[in-house]
Parts: structure tokens; sequence; C-alpha cells
């Protein structure tokens, strides 16, 4: 059976400003298991996002504990947050956040840059490129690119560290049914072929669709979690 890779306990988030606390999460308990396709849904507002972080090590709880590859992730220092993300987590967001001044191969290439990668950083590059379908397109810069070959390019990013498990925030939030059904067929052949553990938060139809666990908050808490 597959081992937990992420498990929360308890885990509360809140967000203060001045006298105002504002409750993203308020106890959430629940585990991801390795090789798992799943999604985290809910309303705008229902603590989707703060839960992907707090995942991501990104941020911290308020209350509880957030353990993701055996790490906790509040004891963990600035630095080692940010050596787990590098190499044991892959990240793709909404709006691609990809580096405008490189080519579609040099974003990818800049991850194993900051790996520490000194050979064979181009073709490895390039080989993942081929990957999601965007071999020919390497030396084009993201302007040069639609939102769905932008977003390919994410994927490509997002596993070139060979991670563990990848977050993906909203990832066909602005895509087009074409390009989000693509992207969406991707992911789930590099989960299947390369055991990559996938945990999407969205509020798409088409992500459910293809998810095998539905994980739904409302205000903070989890209301539902649903096996396909």
């Amino acid at each position: 059976m597959s081992q937990p890779i992420v498990q929360t306990f308890g885990v509360t988030k809140i967000y203060r400003s001045g006298q105002l606390e504002s409750p993203a999460l308020q106890g959430v308990t629940f585990q991801v298991k390795s090789g798992e396709f799943s999604a985290i849904v809910g309303p705008s507002g229902s603590g989707k996002t703060t839960l992907l972080n707090l995942i991501g090590a990104l941020d911290v709880p308020t209350e509880g504990r957030v353990q993701v590859l055996g790490h906790d992730i509040e004891t963990l220092s600035k630095r080692q947050r940010s050596d787990l993300r590098l190499h044991s987590l892959g990240f793709v967001f909404q709006a691609y956040n990809l580096i405008p001044v490189l080519t579609a191969r040099e974003n990818v290439e800049f991850v194993l840059e900051l790996q520490g990668v000194k050979r064979d950083r181009r073709s490895r590059a390039q080989a993942l490129l081929d990957q999601v379908g965007l071999a020919e397109f390497a030396e084009r810069r993201p302007n040069q690119l639609s939102g769905g070959q932008q977003q390919r390019v994410a994927v490509a990013r997002a596993v070139a560290s060979n991670p563990q498990l990848v977050l993906a925030d909203e990832p066909t939030a602005n895509l087009d049914g074409e390009n989000a059904e693509l992207l969406l067929e991707l992911m789930k052949t590099l989960n299947e072929q390369q055991g990559i553990t996938f945990l999407f938060s969205t509020h798409d139809a088409r992500v459910v669709a293809h998810a095998r666990r539905v994980i739904t908050l409302v205000d903070g808490r989890i209301d539902r979690d649903e096996q396909r």
C-alpha cells in the first residue's frame, strides 16, 4: 500500500491584520499517498490555496502540523524549506510564472541550475520539452507562446527536478477547453508513467472530472473526501 507523503494534523491558519482575524483553515486533518492524482475543491475563500501553500512549504500553520515527505514543515528553517521545495516538490501556477527574458528551454534548465546540476542541463531540459510536446518551441520566449504552451513549459519546469509531489494551483484557469484537456492528459501521463503525485487546487470542473480523489473544503474545513 502506498505510504502517505503528505499529512496534516488539525491544521489551522489565521491571517491577522491589526485586530482583525480571518481564519482560512480550521482543524484540517487529511493525508495524500504516493501516486495520487487528487483535487482540492471548494468555493472562493474556502482555503484551497492556503492549504496548498502550507503543503508546499511556502507558509506555516498557525496551529497544527503539516508533514511533507517525513518533514514537519513548521520545524524547518527557511533554508530547509527552500531546499525541500527545490529538490522534492514541483509547482504549477495559474499565471504560469515563467521568467520572461528566458526561452522555454532556459526556463526549464533554470531549475536544474539551481539544483547544482552541471552536466547535460541543456539536453535534459530539451528532453523535458519534447516530453510535453514543445521541442520545436524551445528557443521561444514566453511572450511568443500561447497560454497552453506556456503552461506546458511550466509543467516541464515543475518535473525537471524529479519531484515526488507536484502542487498545481488553478493550472487550467486561463486555458480554453482544448488546451485544458491537453494539459490534464499530460499530467495524468506523468502521474501514471513516472509515479509523480499530483495535488490540485481548483474550482474547474474539467480538473475535477480527471481527479481520482476529490477533497471539498467549505469555510476552511473538509466537507467531503471522495475516492473515484
